[in-house]
């Protein structure tokens, strides 16, 4: 008895110091992010031999970098020693950019190549010292660098003025990264780089605003002042800029001004009004690319807009222009799944099904959406692998003693689920197949869904889709998709998708949950379910919001004539959008799929019905074809027009 009364309390007490401890490393972070280094250094103490004793160490060390009055040789010391954690990485990122703004390139070039993944600001700061060595290589990677339409950290400003200096940026590359600018609307990054101009030859930032503001305007009140080559620049940003709100507008008034344009600019204005038409599902897109490349001096599509005049060929079926295009795409580029696969479509449709089928067979091992249609157009029975490794009890044991998953755990315990996230991925980055399994396995018994999900992806050769498909919450799950007669492989599918099962996930748009329901989309279902003074604040518990979410999404497919993956389209963009991407004749459902025009949407859908295939094998469900799941979409003639005010809430 004696024994168990102070085995008690050792348990207790060992239960009541972690604690304590705990509450001291959440002060210390609150101290850490004010600034207050005296209660900082005070919590360090008392977290030694905590677990997440490095994050104290960090927390002290980190401030002085600033004032540079820390110790190389004290920076060291911490890299070595804390070196299986983010924080190593982390604080060498920070001292590395303290070296490059005090240009202590000596110091800099010992550090930089030990650096996991250097950011923009870093590589500017790498050419820089590189530039000042005179290694001519930088000169080549600095001007790639310069082909970028979005900002740029200041880092970067020294290198393209030496490149501009040393003759390596031409003014044609600066026109042609003030076109990258200008087409996508990014008008601060454009008047930064209109300063490398000479001042007789730099567009007018006055006509720049103007036609910003009013492009239709502008046009109309400047359209026979176009003769320098700035003017004309700013005239087709306006074009540009009045193909986002209506390509047809915008081609209607090109014939006004397109004598006073070169070949090589109509080239230039017709591929981008192309490009725009294909990405609103315009059925005049493949006949502007067309004139686009008729022209005597036709411009050279990129990877993206040869992407979407594919897509645009894919629902005119077009199948030849399907291929040519997609062999137009740069090496890396074709490689993707998404147009090897289309590729072999292409080349079945012209009888070539030998050619095709060197595509599909590599193609059909990937699991993935693209993989699966492959199996089926291979013939093959669409399966789950066998389970060819199971972790076994002394490799979770081996992975729950790392001090990187002990730490990542810690911090999820304490709800800190960004630090873990990192603490996580940096733990796991250089497992091999078995340890990722087994890693996955911890995270699983951890309730941390999302991870193990996460690193059970990640495995090459041995899976366990078991755990690449977690099926938690099943019980709950259970009524919920009787009472709204669900298929639980398409929910799950879904479910994977929206939230990796973080209960209490939020996304930036405020979605919430499971299920991600928004927040006048939760209030709209539970009136419909008969809850009595909802609280937002119910939507993460996991009954509430599986209950509301398969409520709506039932919703949603009753809308979209019971078809899973309209519904699916329905449940991320709004059942009105779903309903206007469907095309003037019924669609093959893929077709449908890889011509949604939101980039995060296409990926969605396509993601969701993968996901069902593979939930239907593991949950023990009769296994339909993809092709089937995802079917044939009706004509916007050929299915009623959406009721009015049954739109996403």
């Amino acid at each position: 008895m004696k024994k168990l009364f102070a085995g008690l309390c050792l348990a207790m007490c060992a239960g009541t110091l972690a604690a304590g401890q705990d509450d001291d490393f959440l002060a210390m972070r609150q101290a850490f992010s004010t600034g207050d280094a005296t209660r900082v250094a005070a919590y360090a103490q008392r977290l030694k031999g905590h677990v997440l004793e490095p994050y104290a160490a960090y927390y002290q060390l980190r401030p002085q970098l600033e004032f540079a009055l820390v110790n190389p040789q004290t920076i060291q010391t911490f890299l070595e020693r804390y070196k299986d954690s983010p924080l190593s990485d982390r604080l060498k990122t920070e001292w590395l950019k303290t070296l490059g703004k005090t240009e202590q390139w000596t110091s800099f070039a010992e550090v930089y190549p030990g650096l996991t993944n250097p950011d923009v600001e870093l590589i500017c700061y790498s050419l820089q010292q590189r530039l000042s060595a005179s290694d001519v290589s930088a000169q080549t990677e600095g001007r790639q660098l310069w082909f970028n339409p979005r900002d740029l950290p200041e880092s970067c400003t020294p290198v393209f003025e030496t490149l501009v200096d040393n003759g390596v940026l031409t003014e044609d590359d600066i026109w042609a990264r003030l076109r990258l600018a200008l087409e996508v609307g990014n008008v601060s990054v454009a008047k930064r780089i209109n300063l490398y101009l000479p001042d007789d030859e730099a567009l007018n930032e006055r006509k720049l605003a103007a036609a910003t503001d009013n492009p239709l305007r502008y046009l109309e009140t400047h359209r026979k002042e176009l003769k320098t080559r700035a003017d004309r620049e700013i005239a087709i940003f306006a074009l540009l800029r009045l193909t986002r709100s209506g390509p047809d507008q915008a081609y209607a008034y090109w014939p006004r001004i397109r004598e006073q344009f070169n070949d090589a600019e109509h080239a230039y204005f017709m591929a981008h009004l192309a490009d725009q038409a294909s990405r609103r599902l315009n059925p005049s897109a493949l006949s502007w690319f067309m004139e686009a490349a008729g022209s005597s001096t036709p411009v050279a599509l990129s990877d993206a807009q040869l992407g979407w005049k594919t897509r645009a060929a894919l629902r005119a079926g077009d199948w030849d222009l399907v291929l040519d295009t997609i062999e137009a795409m740069s090496a890396q580029e074709q490689q993707l799944g998404v147009w090897r696969y289309w590729k072999s479509r292409a080349l079945r449709v012209q009888g070539r099904t030998a050619e095709a089928n060197v595509i599909l067979a590599p193609l059909s091992k990937e699991h993935n959406f693209y993989g699966q249609l492959a199996e089926e157009d291979l013939g093959v029975s669409i399966s789950v692998p066998a389970e060819s490794h199971k972790a076994t009890r002394q490799e979770i044991a081996g992975i729950e003693r790392l001090p990187g998953i002990r730490r990542a755990l810690t911090l999820y315990r304490l709800n800190l689920r960004t630090e873990a996230a990192r603490e996580w991925a940096w733990a796991i980055r250089d497992f091999d197949d078995h340890r990722l399994l087994a890693a996955a396995e911890v995270a699983r018994r951890n309730g941390i869904y999302d991870r193990a999900i996460y690193t059970a992806d990640r495995t090459v050769q041995h899976h366990d889709f078991s755990l690449r498909f977690l099926a938690p919450h099943r019980d709950k799950m259970r009524d919920v998709l009787k009472q709204q007669e669900l298929d639980e492989a398409w929910v799950y599918g879904l479910i994977r998708q929206e939230s990796r099962f973080v209960s209490d996930a939020r996304s930036s748009a405020g979605a919430m949950g499971l299920m991600q329901l928004m927040p006048a989309t939760a209030k709209w279902a539970s009136k419909k379910v008969g809850i009595r003074k909802f609280q937002p604040a119910r939507v993460t518990d996991v009954n509430t919001n599986l209950m509301l979410g398969t409520y709506y999404l039932k919703h949603v497919l009753t809308l979209s004539g019971d078809q899973p993956l309209l519904a699916s389209a329905a449940y991320n963009a709004g059942p009105s959008r779903a309903w206007q991407w469907r095309d003037e004749k019924p669609l093959e459902g893929a077709i449908y799929a890889e011509t949604i025009p939101f980039n995060e949407t296409r990926d969605y859908v396509k993601k969701v019905m993968s996901n069902s295939m593979y939930y239907a094998r593991t949950l023990g469900h009769q296994v339909t074809a993809l092709k089937n799941r995802l079917g044939i979409v009706a004509s916007r003639s050929g299915v009623e027009k959406l009721p009015e005010n049954e739109n996403k809430p």
